[in-house]
C-alpha cells in the first residue's frame, strides 16, 4: 500500500452509521424454510417446520413502525448512512426504500435473502450475489459498491465479490481503519478488494442478546468509543468508528432516545466526518493506492 490516508477537510475521525434491513427475508416456512427464525424477543425458538406468527410480527415492526422512526430521526439529523440491507427486504417494503433513497442514504448489499452464506457450495453463492445485485438495480436504480455477509462467509466469497465488481466488503472487524485485500481470481490475476472493518461491540445487537445492555448502557458505550476515538486520531491519525443499528432494535421507543442523544453527542465537530462506508472506501482508495501488497 502507497499513499497516506487521510479524510477530507482535516477530518480526523470518520464516523460510519450501519442501518440493518433484513426485516422480511429471515427464514420462515412461508417461504420454504425447514424451520423459522430461531433469533427473537419471544423467547421461542422453533426448530420444527412450523410458523412462527409472533416472530414474524415482531420482525415486521421493524419494516411498519422501527423503520420509519429510524429514518425520521436520521433524516432531521440530515446524517447519512450505509443501508446494509438484505435484497428482498427492500423488494418487499418499496416504500420504506423510497424513504432510504430519497434523504440519500448508501444501500449496501446483506445478500439476497438473510441466509447462511458459509454453508452454500461455490455456484451457489456466485447466483445468489448476482440475484442480490439485479434486485438492488432494480429496486434502487444501482448496483451496490459493499457487501455484509450474515455472520459468516465462505473461502469463495471475497473472490467472488471481486469478480462481480464490488468496490468493498465489511466481513472484518479486525481494525479501526480500511486495509487493502488482494484476492485472487479464477483466471490466476490479482485484485484488491478494499475491506471497511466492521464493528460489533458498539452494535444495538447488544441490546436483542441476553446479557442484554440497557439503552442507558449502550449509550454510555457509544459516547465511550466516539470520545475516546477521536482523542486517539487527532494524536494518531485518522481512524473510523462503526455504529451498526437495526430497524427492530433501535428502532423501539424505549431505545430511540439513545441514538438521538448520541447523534447530539457527535454531531457539530470539526474533526468529525460523518460519512457512508462508499465514502470512505473510495477515500481510502484515492489516498493509499493498491501496489500490489496487503495492507
Amino acid at each position: 500500500m502507497s499513499g497516506t490516508l487521510t479524510w477530507p477537510d482535516g477530518k480526523t475521525l470518520a464516523l460510519s452509521i450501519v442501518v440493518n434491513v433484513e426485516e422480511g427475508s429471515e427464514m420462515t416456512i412461508a417461504d420454504g424454510d425447514k424451520k423459522p427464525e430461531p433469533v427473537d424477543e419471544l423467547g421461542v425458538a422453533l426448530g420444527i417446520p412450523i410458523r412462527n406468527y409472533g416472530n414474524e410480527s415482531n420482525y415486521q415492526y421493524g419494516i411498519k413502525a422501527g423503520g420509519p422512526r429510524i429514518f425520521r430521526l436520521l433524516g432531521e439529523y440530515g446524517v447519512p448512512a450505509t443501508i446494509t440491507a438484505a435484497a428482498l427486504s427492500l423488494e418487499r417494503a418499496p416504500e420504506l426504500t423510497k424513504v432510504m433513497l430519497g434523504q440519500g442514504h448508501e444501500i449496501c448489499s446483506h445478500g439476497w435473502r438473510w441466509s447462511h452464506t458459509f454453508s452454500m457450495k461455490e455456484d451457489r453463492e456466485r447466483e445468489t450475489i448476482a440475484k442480490a445485485v439485479e434486485s438492488f438495480r432494480n429496486t434502487t436504480g444501482r448496483a451496490p459498491s459493499g457487501w455484509l455477509s450474515r455472520y459468516l462467509h465462505t473461502e469463495n466469497t471475497r473472490r467472488l465479490l471481486s469478480e462481480a465488481g464490488f468496490l468493498y466488503h465489511m466481513d472484518d472487524y479486525s481494525d479501526d481503519v480500511p486495509f487493502w485485500e488482494p484476492i485472487t481470481l479464477s483466471d490466476g490475476s490479482v485484485r484488491p478488494l478494499v475491506c471497511v472493518p466492521y464493528a460489533i461491540d458498539s452494535n444495538d445487537m447488544k441490546m436483542w442478546v441476553a446479557p442484554a445492555l440497557t439503552p442507558d448502557d449502550w449509550l454510555n458505550y457509544a459516547r465511550q468509543t466516539f470520545d475516546w476515538m477521536r482523542e486517539e486520531a487527532a494524536e494518531h491519525g485518522p481512524r473510523m468508528m462503526s455504529l451498526g443499528l437495526h430497524l427492530r432494535i433501535i428502532g423501539r421507543p424505549g431505545r430511540i432516545w439513545a441514538l438521538k442523544a448520541f447523534l447530539d453527542h457527535v454531531r457539530g465537530h470539526d474533526d468529525v466526518w460523518i460519512t457512508t462506508r462508499k465514502a470512505i472506501a473510495e477515500r481510502f482508495a484515492e489516498c493509499c493506492p493498491w501496489d500490489g501488497e496487503d495492507r
